[in-house]
């Protein structure tokens, strides 16, 4: 069984429909830029857009970029000031013409490599990293998930530590991989103070590059490894939460 699983990001909006049975995509991909700016409609317009290209009548999971609790969008640093307080579950719903829920973009790909990937059977405290326009988190103990973390808005050296280890830090600057990952081994050091985990898995679209940053880094005692489905596993999280209606 297919189940379709869309991606909210600041850059783009991403969809597929998902084989829940191998976490695979069941066709390729379709994406469309994010609307600036992104209000609520104006996003809802592209959704609807991606439902309704790959046809069907079944349930929809959509991922966002912000705290998310039973459908209502609380905080939407990266998109626009209106989703706060909105309840994007009903508003996508409309758009699509079917059942839609929604669940921050971080904890869907965590669901994904908890389930299929880089964090498949682990025990103990697992937490998973998205690496791009500011930093998502997904905690996990025993494959059980601790919703909304929010990890990337911790403060670190007087700073939100997303504004100083995140994927679109290194490019906007110039860093090299060496100075990024620096910065990345200092903010993983501090999360591991507070939450001692048996692994991190690092995502988003810089972990295909892993092998230029995950070997500088550096005084981390768990285990760092990039996520096995890269930047698609925020839409097979989302998927698999829709398979839940």
């Amino acid at each position: 069984m297919s189940v379709l699983g869309i991606d909210i990001g600041g850059s783009g909006v991403k969809g597929a429909p998902v084989d829940l049975s191998t976490g695979e995509f069941a066709t390729e991909r379709l994406r469309i830029e994010t609307p600036d700016p992104a209000e609520p409609e104006a996003v809802a317009a592209v959704l609807a857009e991606i439902t309704g290209s790959f046809g069907g009548a079944g349930p929809v999971g959509v991922t966002f970029p912000g705290v998310v609790v039973d459908g209502v969008t609380r905080t939407a640093v990266n998109l626009h000031e209106h989703w706060i307080g909105l309840d994007a579950a009903a508003l996508f719903s409309d758009a699509a013409g079917r059942p839609v829920t929604v669940i921050n973009d971080a904890d869907a790909a965590g669901l994904a490599e908890v389930r299929f990937g880089a964090a498949r059977d682990v025990r103990g405290t697992v937490i998973v990293l998205t690496l791009g326009t500011g930093i998502g988190s997904a905690l996990f103990t025993d494959g059980n998930l601790l919703p909304n973390t929010e990890l990337g808005h911790l403060e670190l050296h007087g700073h939100d530590a997303e504004t100083r280890a995140a994927s679109r830090v290194r490019e906007e600057h110039d860093l090299s991989w060496e100075k990024w990952a620096h910065r990345l081994s200092t903010y993983l050091r501090h999360v591991e103070m507070l939450f001692s985990p048996a692994l991190f898995v690092l995502g988003g679209g810089v972990s295909k590059k892993s092998e230029k940053f995950v070997p500088l880094l550096s005084g981390v005692r768990a285990p760092v490894v990039p996520a096995a489905l890269h930047n698609n596993a925020g839409i097979v999280g989302a998927a698999m939460t829709a398979e839940r209606l």
